[in-house]
Formats: C-alpha cells, sequence, structure tokens
C-alpha cells in the first residue's frame, strides 16, 4: 500500500488501506487548545478516509494523573462532535484502552527485546546517574547515559533482570543517522549517538511514554501518528523501537505549535488567564463565579476547551477555528462548515509554522455560525444563562419565555456567544435597573437632560400602540419640534429606562419593556436624580 505525501491513500498497488489515527491526552486537567486542534486533525483525516479514529487515555503517570479529570475530557470531545470509533465508554477491538490497563502488554514487549538484545537492566542508583549528569555539566558535555550492562549478552542480561527486576533500558544504536520523513516537516535527521540510552520499564515495571506508545500504535494498527512538534524529538528513539519490535513505521506528521495572540509564545494556560476581559469577568460573575474560581479553576481559563462551553460559544465555531488554526482549504476562506472541512482535509495543507490564536477572530466565526442557528435553538442555549444568573426562573412561564424571545430577536447579530444575553438581555428581565456611573454622569446630568426627560415623559405615556415605529416616529417629532438633535434625547432615555449605554436599538427596547415599566422608570429615574443633587 503506498501513501501520497500529503498521507492520502494511492490505492495503485495492493486495494485500500484503513487509515487508523489515534489522539492519546492524559487525565491531568481540562482539553488544551491545542491538543485539541491535533485531536481535530486526527479525527478529519480519518473521517475524510473512511477510517478509524481511536482515543487513547495515556495514564501512565500516576503521580500526575487526576481521576476526576477523566470525564470532562471525554465530555469536551462530545460537546465538539469529534467522536471516537474506538476507546473509553465505545470499546474496541484492540482494547483496553487506557494504557494503565495495559502494563502486562507493555512487560511482553520488553522481555521480547530484552531477550533479542534491544534492551538491558540498568541497576544505577538515582545518586550514581545524578553522578554522571553532574560530571557531564562539568566537563561542558552533553549528558548521554550508557549503562554498564549496555553490551552484556541477552542471556545474560535475562537472567539478571529475572533474578533481580529493575529499570529496563532501551539500547540506542549508536553507528547510524536516523532518518525520519514527516509529511508536515519534511525530511528530518537526527544522529542516533547524540541519543541517550532511555528507559523504557521503571523498576516497578510501569512503562514509560516513548516505549508505551509504540507498542500501542502497532498493535493498535495505528497507521498516521499526527501530533506535536514537541513531540518530534522522541519520534527519533520511537523509530528505533519500532524497528526493534520489528514493525512497520506508520506515518508521522508534526504538527506546529499554538502561540499565544500576537505572540511568539506558545499558548499556556498561565499566560492565557491575561485574556479574561473585564467583560468576560462580568458575564462569569453574573453566573455565579467569584474571581478567586476565574483566577484557579482550568475550567475558566481562555486555553481550555471547557472555557469556551462555558461562555456559550457554539462548538461548531469553534471547530471550524480550530481547523483553521495551521490549516487552510484555500488562501482566503475562514467559514468551513464541518462537512467541507472533512472533504477536503489534507495534512499537505497544514503550515510548517506555528499558528496565532487569535481571540477576536473565534469570537467573529463564533458570531458567524450563531446567525444561522434557528431562533428557537438561540433561545434555549440563552436560557440556562439567564437561569444561572437568576434572572428567568425554573420552570420558564409562557409569559416570560415570549418576552427573552422578543429579546433575541431584537439584539439580532449581536449575540455571537449565548453568554451575551447577559449583557443585552439583563436590563429587560431585572425588577430595577442598575445604572452605569459613568453613563449616569455623562448622559443624565448633562445639562438640559432631565429637563427633557421631564417633557417626553407625557409624549411617551400618550404612545400608542407602543410599539418601535411609533416610538421612534414620537421621538423624532419631539426633537423636530424643539429643533434638537435626536441623540440629546436617545441616550438620556436609553440610560434612565436601562441603565446603560450599552444595547440593543431603543425603540425595541422600549417596546419589550412595555408602557407601565418605560413610564415607571423614568419617573423614578427622575426621582433620584433630583433627590441625588439636593442631597
Amino acid at each position: 500500500m503506498m501513501v501520497d505525501s500529503n498521507g492520502s491513500p494511492n490505492c495503485k498497488d495492493d486495494g485500500i488501506m484503513t487509515i487508523r489515527t489515534r489522539f492519546a491526552p492524559s487525565p491531568t486537567g481540562y482539553l488544551h487548545i491545542g491538543g485539541v486542534r491535533t485531536a481535530l486533525f486526527n479525527w478529519l483525516l480519518a473521517r475524510r478516509h473512511g477510517g478509524q479514529f481511536i482515543l487513547r487515555i495515556d495514564d501512565t503517570d500516576t503521580e500526575r494523573n487526576r481521576a476526576e479529570a477523566l470525564q470532562p475530557i471525554l465530555d469536551g470531545f462530545r460537546w465538539l462532535g469529534i467522536d471516537w470509533d474506538e476507546g473509553p465508554e465505545v470499546g474496541g477491538p484492540v482494547g483496553p484502552y487506557f494504557q494503565s490497563q495495559r502494563q502486562q502488554t507493555y512487560l511482553d514487549a520488553a522481555m521480547r527485546l530484552l531477550q533479542t538484545g534491544w534492551v538491558y537492566p540498568d541497576y544505577l542508583t538515582r545518586e550514581q546517574l545524578d553522578a554522571e549528569k553532574k560530571a557531564a555539566d562539568a566537563a561542558k558535555k552533553p549528558y548521554l547515559h550508557r549503562g554498564p550492562h549496555r553490551n552484556t549478552p541477552a542471556e545474560e542480561c535475562v537472567r539478571l533482570y529475572q533474578a533481580q527486576p529493575t529499570t529496563l533500558r532501551f539500547k540506542i544504536p549508536t553507528d547510524r543517522v536516523v532518518v525520519l520523513h514527516d509529511l508536515i516537516c519534511g525530511t528530518c535527521e537526527q544522529r542516533a549517538d547524540l541519543i541517550g540510552d532511555p528507559v523504557i520499564l521503571r523498576a516497578d515495571g510501569r512503562a514509560l511514554y516513548n516505549f508505551a506508545s509504540v507498542v500501542d500504535d502497532v498493535l493498535m494498527g495505528i497507521t498516521h501518528v499526527i501530533r506535536a512538534r514537541e513531540h518530534l524529538s522522541n519520534t527519533y528513539t520511537q523509530v528505533l523501537i519500532f524497528e526493534a519490535l520489528g514493525a512497520k513505521l506508520p506515518l508521522f506528521a508534526h504538527v506546529p505549535v499554538v502561540n499565544e495572540p500576537k505572540s511568539k509564545k506558545k499558548l499556556s494556560k498561565r499566560d492565557m488567564a491575561k485574556f479574561v476581559t473585564p467583560e468576560i469577568r462580568a458575564k462569569l460573575h453574573a453566573i455565579g463565579w467569584t474571581d478567586e474560581q476565574i483566577a484557579q479553576r482550568d475550567d475558566l481559563n481562555p486555553a481550555t476547551v471547557a472555557f469556551y462551553r462555558e461562555m456559550g460559544y457554539l462548538p461548531a465555531g469553534l471547530v471550524n477555528y480550530l481547523g483553521r488554526l495551521g490549516w487552510s482549504l484555500d488562501d482566503k476562506s475562514e467559514f468551513i462548515p464541518l462537512e467541507q472541512m472533512i472533504a477536503h482535509f489534507s495534512l499537505e495543507r497544514v503550515n510548517d509554522s506555528p499558528a496565532s490564536f487569535d481571540p477576536d477572530k473565534l469570537y467573529w466565526l463564533a458570531g458567524e455560525y450563531m446567525r444561522l442557528l434557528p431562533l428557537p435553538e438561540k433561545v434555549a442555549g440563552c436560557l440556562p444563562f439567564l437561569q444561572r444568573a437568576g434572572l428567568v426562573s425554573e420552570p420558564l412561564d409562557e409569559a416570560t419565555r415570549a418576552k427573552v424571545e422578543r429579546i433575541v430577536v431584537a439584539c439580532g447579530e449581536r449575540i455571537k456567544l449565548f453568554s451575551d444575553i447577559l449583557i443585552y438581555g439583563s436590563p429587560f428581565l431585572r425588577a430595577e435597573p442598575v445604572y452605569d456611573s459613568k453613563a449616569v454622569e455623562k448622559r443624565l446630568k448633562k445639562p438640559g437632560a432631565v429637563e427633557l426627560l421631564r417633557q417626553f415623559l407625557p409624549v411617551l405615556a400618550a404612545t400608542e400602540p407602543f410599539d418601535a415605529p411609533t416610538l421612534d416616529a414620537a421621538l423624532h417629532q419631539f426633537c423636530t419640534d424643539r429643533g434638537i438633535k435626536p441623540a440629546e434625547l436617545v441616550h438620556p432615555v436609553r440610560v434612565a429606562t436601562t441603565g446603560t449605554e450599552v444595547g440593543i436599538g431603543l425603540f425595541d427596547a422600549l417596546a419589550i419593556l412595555g408602557k407601565p415599566e418605560v413610564v415607571r422608570r423614568i419617573e423614578k429615574c427622575l426621582h433620584l436624580l433630583a433627590t441625588s443633587e439636593t442631597a
């Protein structure tokens, strides 16, 4: 079976190869944006060619693993629509799919390599290894460990290990150059004599990443290993382990890193916390999160997928953005529906340079998908945010539902995320306006503003019907009669009735509030202003 340079099947010789890709997250925290982008590329390649995408859990690092971290990983993938053909909660013919449950498999593979001379036992203590490293540092030489039993015959190594199990190391053949033909990076080379003999099995029998990954890729029939560029240095060792096991190499594709916005620094959870803007923080406060939680929780960090779910992004928009992050359909398309992405995905169009995460572009793209969402689904997506903020009750009565629907319609394309309803819907669902002090100072305490409100109040009370077009005409006629610009009245009316300068069109806002509430709020605002002036 031949494969093109872009990783696409070439069936000119012996029929069709089934592409099998995999993603192997560690359950140490929430899904990172960069990791999901890598998983998506694996998934897209498998889906385009009718192959299988395997989800494998790399949980051999028991010190760092968190049992509670697994479910958010699975839930995150399901929310994004990245389903897996084999793996946790699905099963499959080559399980188990948790590396912690495959220790005997790794031990058996290590024993075969021990018997064939590729692996040797290493009895050096931590103190002895540290002394070796210090000596190399002092001599200003790279530290490359070669154990005392490196050249011990295989039969003797087996006898030693059976008598006293210990750390097992892979014997790097030092007389060659490891050549890797990467589908993204091109031809990569590494002198083997510059690679230390890696531990493949700890003294307690637990396998390390480089070894467990290769054994699993072989037994699970993985044809394409698509992963982050940071793993490229591991791949040279893994190539040698594949060869030692007598296994065919999969095709490798190392995806460049994702950098922070407008930076050459790799995207990290710690640094992405600074992109929690005051507006985002206000939304999180509204639905019950404290500043301490925002600072500490991974699911409230813009570097994790959970953050975008919490903020009300449509998963289709996030998938589109992540798929476009380092891959292109052509030289201009940004909005690429999933079906189109699947139909055209290839590793050939994955950029070899780091991608830059752009929250503004993601927000715009989210809005493009929200714009296409049917109204009932948009309302259904907004309601949980309003309920968590205590702005509507559960269960919802029909009158409130109708009011929320009117608000969503009036918002139009302002709602790009479901959480945006907290900005635009709150003034209509609170019992009283929450006045923004800057808006009050700028709009209501401006000379003449209070008098205009007093004069306009009877006009509002007499307007019939109390709908947006009639209100628009009434305000403009009022302003024409007095020779003033409409803005001189629009802003005071908006702040008096909603408490803020930001929001939907004023006349839609007044119509949604209704005449009695508009009159009541303006009267109360005028009273508060008069009280504050005399205090």
